[in-house]
């Protein structure tokens, strides 16, 4: 069922993003609202187009199957790391470190 929602929600969404696209924006006519009726400006106020209640379909099956697939991945696992193994420590060395000594450097003869 998880991989059913999975592929709904894809199809979903790349419908949503034409329908979206292929919508003409409100602020179209707002460059003929200054020569024209001011109630172009904040668009119409009658029904909505056909293009636009499929959109809102569209938006709200989106959302039902984001939610679904939220709520059924968190009861699937409780963490994507459980199946990972830890790694030991590297263990250290048992002899201690001791720096090598520095002699100062030989004075260059004077020619």
């Amino acid at each position: 069922m998880h991989i059913f929602l999975i592929v709904i929600h894809v199809i979903v969404s790349a419908i949503l993003i034409g329908m979206v696209l292929l919508q003409k924006g409100k602020g179209a006519d707002i460059g003929a609202a200054f020569g024209g009726a001011s109630n172009t400006v904040f668009g119409p106020r009658g029904a909505q187009s056909f293009l636009s209640k499929l959109t809102t379909g569209a938006a709200i099956v989106f959302m039902l199957t984001s939610l679904t697939l939220a709520i059924t991945s968190s009861k699937l696992s409780s963490s994507v790391m459980e199946g990972v193994k830890q790694q030991q420590p590297a263990q250290a060395p048992a002899v201690p470190f001791t720096p090598p000594t520095q002699q100062a450097p030989a004075p260059v003869p004077a020619k």
